[in-house]
Protein backbone atom coordinates (compact mmCIF):
# COMPACT_ATOMS: atom_id res chain seq x y z
CA UNK A 1 0.00 0.00 0.00
CA UNK A 2 1.74 3.62 -0.99
CA UNK A 3 1.16 6.49 1.44
CA UNK A 4 -1.96 7.82 -0.11
CA UNK A 5 -3.64 4.99 0.24
CA UNK A 6 -2.15 4.82 3.95
CA UNK A 7 -3.54 8.07 4.23
CA UNK A 8 -7.36 7.54 3.58
CA UNK A 9 -7.45 4.35 5.66
CA UNK A 10 -9.31 5.03 8.64
CA UNK A 11 -7.72 2.44 10.52
CA UNK A 12 -3.88 1.67 10.83
CA UNK A 13 -4.04 -2.03 9.70
CA UNK A 14 -6.51 -1.63 7.01
CA UNK A 15 -5.47 -2.73 3.34
CA UNK A 16 -6.97 -0.67 0.12
CA UNK A 17 -5.59 -1.89 -3.16
CA UNK A 18 -3.52 0.58 -5.12
CA UNK A 19 -1.19 0.15 -8.29
CA UNK A 20 -3.15 0.86 -11.26
CA UNK A 21 -0.77 3.09 -12.84
CA UNK A 22 0.71 1.62 -15.66
CA UNK A 23 -1.38 -1.21 -15.87
CA UNK A 24 -2.87 -0.60 -19.21
CA UNK A 25 0.23 -1.20 -20.85
CA UNK A 26 1.18 -3.89 -19.20
CA UNK A 27 -1.92 -5.61 -20.37
CA UNK A 28 -1.43 -4.76 -23.83
CA UNK A 29 2.03 -6.44 -23.55
CA UNK A 30 0.62 -9.36 -21.90
CA UNK A 31 -2.04 -9.73 -24.67
CA UNK A 32 0.52 -9.92 -27.14
CA UNK A 33 2.05 -12.39 -25.01
CA UNK A 34 -0.78 -14.36 -25.49
CA UNK A 35 -2.50 -14.10 -21.71
CA UNK A 36 -6.21 -14.36 -22.02
CA UNK A 37 -6.86 -14.42 -18.05
CA UNK A 38 -5.68 -12.08 -15.60
CA UNK A 39 -5.87 -11.74 -12.15
CA UNK A 40 -6.05 -8.94 -9.06
CA UNK A 41 -6.61 -9.65 -5.33
CA UNK A 42 -8.11 -7.51 -3.36
CA UNK A 43 -7.13 -8.06 0.48
CA UNK A 44 -9.91 -7.24 2.84
CA UNK A 45 -8.93 -7.25 6.51
CA UNK A 46 -11.35 -7.79 9.12
CA UNK A 47 -12.06 -8.08 13.06
CA UNK A 48 -15.03 -8.49 15.60
CA UNK A 49 -16.33 -4.91 15.36
CA UNK A 50 -15.15 -2.09 12.64
CA UNK A 51 -12.51 -3.67 10.26
CA UNK A 52 -13.26 -2.89 7.18
CA UNK A 53 -14.50 0.61 7.38
CA UNK A 54 -17.45 0.71 4.45
CA UNK A 55 -15.01 3.24 2.54
CA UNK A 56 -11.57 0.85 2.44
CA UNK A 57 -14.48 -1.80 0.99
CA UNK A 58 -15.77 0.62 -1.36
CA UNK A 59 -11.98 1.88 -2.44
CA UNK A 60 -11.22 -1.71 -2.75
CA UNK A 61 -14.29 -2.56 -4.62
CA UNK A 62 -13.49 0.37 -6.99
CA UNK A 63 -10.07 -0.62 -7.83
CA UNK A 64 -10.61 -3.93 -8.87
CA UNK A 65 -13.96 -2.88 -10.97
CA UNK A 66 -10.85 -0.71 -12.89
CA UNK A 67 -8.70 -3.28 -13.31
CA UNK A 68 -11.78 -5.98 -14.74
CA UNK A 69 -12.91 -3.19 -17.21
CA UNK A 70 -9.43 -2.65 -18.41
CA UNK A 71 -9.33 -6.12 -18.85
CA UNK A 72 -12.15 -6.75 -20.78
CA UNK A 73 -11.38 -3.42 -23.21
CA UNK A 74 -8.42 -5.51 -24.40
CA UNK A 75 -10.44 -9.06 -24.56
CA UNK A 76 -9.21 -10.57 -21.29
CA UNK A 77 -10.81 -12.32 -19.03
CA UNK A 78 -10.52 -10.73 -15.62
CA UNK A 79 -10.59 -12.64 -12.36
CA UNK A 80 -12.07 -10.66 -9.64
CA UNK A 81 -10.57 -11.68 -6.45
CA UNK A 82 -12.28 -9.41 -3.11
CA UNK A 83 -10.62 -11.86 -0.50
CA UNK A 84 -12.41 -11.36 3.06
CA UNK A 85 -9.15 -13.18 5.25
CA UNK A 86 -9.26 -15.62 7.58
CA UNK A 87 -6.92 -14.41 10.55
CA UNK A 88 -8.38 -13.28 13.60
CA UNK A 89 -11.68 -14.29 16.00
CA UNK A 90 -14.44 -13.10 14.17
CA UNK A 91 -17.23 -15.64 13.92
CA UNK A 92 -19.10 -16.98 11.18
CA UNK A 93 -22.11 -14.30 11.26
CA UNK A 94 -19.17 -11.31 11.22
CA UNK A 95 -17.73 -12.89 7.99
CA UNK A 96 -20.75 -13.46 6.37
CA UNK A 97 -21.81 -9.76 6.96
CA UNK A 98 -18.53 -8.42 5.59
CA UNK A 99 -18.22 -10.78 2.85
CA UNK A 100 -22.04 -9.48 2.12
CA UNK A 101 -21.06 -5.84 1.63
CA UNK A 102 -18.05 -6.48 0.23
CA UNK A 103 -19.48 -8.71 -2.59
CA UNK A 104 -22.04 -6.23 -3.28
CA UNK A 105 -19.72 -3.38 -3.30
CA UNK A 106 -17.58 -4.67 -5.88
CA UNK A 107 -21.02 -5.49 -8.41
CA UNK A 108 -21.93 -1.71 -7.56
CA UNK A 109 -18.67 -0.93 -9.08
CA UNK A 110 -18.36 -3.42 -11.68
CA UNK A 111 -21.84 -2.45 -12.90
CA UNK A 112 -20.67 1.26 -12.81
CA UNK A 113 -17.53 0.71 -14.65
CA UNK A 114 -19.61 -1.21 -17.42
CA UNK A 115 -17.76 -4.75 -16.80
CA UNK A 116 -19.47 -6.95 -18.65
CA UNK A 117 -20.46 -10.16 -16.34
CA UNK A 118 -20.30 -13.21 -18.88
CA UNK A 119 -17.06 -12.41 -19.51
CA UNK A 120 -15.76 -12.25 -15.85
CA UNK A 121 -14.64 -14.46 -13.04
CA UNK A 122 -15.38 -13.91 -9.34
CA UNK A 123 -13.19 -15.72 -7.12
CA UNK A 124 -14.14 -15.24 -3.56
CA UNK A 125 -13.75 -16.71 -0.29
CA UNK A 126 -15.53 -18.73 1.65
CA UNK A 127 -17.90 -17.43 4.58
CA UNK A 128 -16.17 -19.01 7.56
CA UNK A 129 -15.02 -17.96 10.54
CA UNK A 130 -11.36 -16.85 11.63
CA UNK A 131 -8.99 -19.48 12.71
CA UNK A 132 -8.69 -17.95 16.00
CA UNK A 133 -12.54 -18.06 16.55
CA UNK A 134 -13.15 -20.63 19.44
CA UNK A 135 -16.08 -22.32 17.80
CA UNK A 136 -16.10 -24.28 15.48
CA UNK A 137 -18.36 -24.33 12.46
CA UNK A 138 -19.97 -27.74 10.50
CA UNK A 139 -19.26 -28.16 6.95
CA UNK A 140 -22.96 -27.59 5.89
CA UNK A 141 -22.88 -24.37 8.00
CA UNK A 142 -20.22 -22.93 5.93
CA UNK A 143 -22.03 -24.14 2.79
CA UNK A 144 -25.15 -22.80 3.69
CA UNK A 145 -23.87 -19.23 4.58
CA UNK A 146 -21.25 -19.05 1.27
CA UNK A 147 -24.06 -20.17 -0.81
CA UNK A 148 -26.52 -17.14 0.52
CA UNK A 149 -24.17 -14.73 0.22
CA UNK A 150 -23.36 -15.78 -3.13
CA UNK A 151 -26.99 -16.49 -4.44
CA UNK A 152 -27.52 -12.49 -2.73
CA UNK A 153 -25.20 -10.27 -4.04
CA UNK A 154 -23.58 -12.08 -7.16
CA UNK A 155 -25.52 -11.86 -10.47
CA UNK A 156 -26.82 -14.88 -12.06
CA UNK A 157 -24.88 -13.70 -15.53
CA UNK A 158 -21.63 -14.35 -13.93
CA UNK A 159 -19.81 -17.05 -15.74
CA UNK A 160 -18.68 -18.84 -12.55
CA UNK A 161 -17.50 -18.54 -9.03
CA UNK A 162 -13.90 -20.33 -8.51
CA UNK A 163 -13.32 -20.26 -4.78
CA UNK A 164 -10.00 -19.37 -3.05
CA UNK A 165 -9.01 -21.70 -0.06
CA UNK A 166 -7.44 -18.53 2.16
CA UNK A 167 -5.59 -20.61 4.68
CA UNK A 168 -8.07 -23.81 4.85
CA UNK A 169 -6.56 -27.19 5.12
CA UNK A 170 -6.50 -28.46 1.89
CA UNK A 171 -9.24 -31.71 3.35
CA UNK A 172 -11.87 -28.87 4.70
CA UNK A 173 -11.94 -26.84 1.36
CA UNK A 174 -12.37 -29.63 -0.71
CA UNK A 175 -15.29 -31.10 1.44
CA UNK A 176 -16.91 -26.96 1.72
CA UNK A 177 -16.67 -26.36 -1.98
CA UNK A 178 -18.55 -30.03 -2.51
CA UNK A 179 -20.88 -29.48 0.17
CA UNK A 180 -21.70 -25.91 -1.76
CA UNK A 181 -22.14 -27.71 -4.83
CA UNK A 182 -24.20 -30.65 -3.61
CA UNK A 183 -27.16 -27.52 -2.82
CA UNK A 184 -27.01 -26.69 -6.55
CA UNK A 185 -28.11 -26.33 -9.27
CA UNK A 186 -26.48 -22.52 -9.02
CA UNK A 187 -26.79 -19.58 -11.39
CA UNK A 188 -23.40 -20.12 -12.31
CA UNK A 189 -20.73 -22.47 -12.51
CA UNK A 190 -19.06 -23.35 -8.79
CA UNK A 191 -14.92 -24.41 -9.08
CA UNK A 192 -11.84 -23.52 -7.26
CA UNK A 193 -8.69 -21.60 -7.53
CA UNK A 194 -7.06 -22.22 -4.45
CA UNK A 195 -3.18 -21.88 -4.31
CA UNK A 196 -1.96 -22.45 -0.86
CA UNK A 197 -4.71 -26.00 -0.78
CA UNK A 198 -3.25 -26.98 -3.47
CA UNK A 199 0.43 -26.18 -3.11
CA UNK A 200 1.21 -27.36 0.62
CA UNK A 201 0.43 -30.81 0.15
CA UNK A 202 2.67 -31.40 -2.50
CA UNK A 203 5.58 -29.10 -1.50
CA UNK A 204 5.25 -31.03 2.41
CA UNK A 205 5.74 -34.18 0.46
CA UNK A 206 8.57 -32.77 -1.85
CA UNK A 207 10.48 -31.33 0.53
CA UNK A 208 13.07 -30.00 -1.71
CA UNK A 209 14.27 -33.76 -2.60
CA UNK A 210 14.44 -34.87 -5.67
CA UNK A 211 13.74 -38.52 -4.97
CA UNK A 212 10.67 -37.21 -3.93
CA UNK A 213 9.71 -35.88 -6.81
CA UNK A 214 7.35 -38.27 -8.26
CA UNK A 215 5.67 -38.69 -4.63
CA UNK A 216 4.80 -34.93 -4.85
CA UNK A 217 3.58 -35.47 -8.13
CA UNK A 218 1.02 -38.29 -7.25
CA UNK A 219 0.11 -35.79 -4.35
CA UNK A 220 -0.97 -33.13 -6.91
CA UNK A 221 -2.88 -35.24 -9.21
CA UNK A 222 -4.75 -36.24 -6.26
CA UNK A 223 -5.73 -33.01 -5.01
CA UNK A 224 -6.76 -31.97 -8.38
CA UNK A 225 -8.80 -35.03 -8.80
CA UNK A 226 -10.56 -34.85 -5.79
CA UNK A 227 -11.11 -31.12 -5.60
CA UNK A 228 -12.73 -31.87 -9.32
CA UNK A 229 -15.12 -34.19 -8.18
CA UNK A 230 -15.81 -31.55 -5.12
CA UNK A 231 -17.18 -29.42 -8.37
CA UNK A 232 -19.40 -31.53 -8.92
CA UNK A 233 -20.63 -32.54 -5.93
CA UNK A 234 -19.23 -36.47 -5.75
CA UNK A 235 -16.57 -35.95 -3.46
CA UNK A 236 -16.45 -37.79 0.27
CA UNK A 237 -14.14 -37.40 3.21
CA UNK A 238 -13.01 -41.12 2.67
CA UNK A 239 -11.52 -40.81 -1.11
CA UNK A 240 -8.71 -38.87 1.58
CA UNK A 241 -7.39 -42.52 2.66
CA UNK A 242 -8.47 -44.57 0.12
CA UNK A 243 -5.24 -44.14 -1.94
Amino acid sequence: MDKGAEALALYPEEKIAEGLDGLRERLVEYKQMGAKFAKWRAVIDINERDVPTRFGIRANAHVLARYAALCQELDIVPIVEPEVLMDGAHDIERCEVVTSRVINAVFTELDAHRVLFEGMLLKPNMVIGGMKCPRLESVQRIAEATVRCMIRYVPAAVSGIVFLSGGQSAEDVTDHLNAINIMGPHPWQVSFSYGRALQAPVLETWKGQECNVAAAQKTFLKRCRLNGLARVGKYAQVMEIAE
